[in-house]
């Protein structure tokens, strides 16, 4: 068949072969940095901030309802 590529030319592979990989995928990238244990106290502490005053708010207004 004129102009189809033969088994093995450049830039193709075999049937089942599978292509080499990108380099840029590895597991090897960058130096070793220890992993951190999660949140921050900050971020962390205002979050629970938050939650407690919503739900004081909502306490008080199902308070405030029932007294009606």
């Amino acid at each position: 068949m004129p102009g189809a590529p033969e088994p093995g030319a450049q830039g193709t592979s075999m049937p089942g072969e599978t292509p080499p990989a990108e380099s840029g995928t590895g597991t090897g990238t960058g130096p070793y940095r220890p992993l951190k244990r999660g949140w921050a106290t900050g971020p962390l502490l205002a979050l629970w901030i938050v939650v407690i005053l919503c739900a004081l708010f909502f306490l008080a207004y199902a308070i405030i309802l029932a007294t009606d």
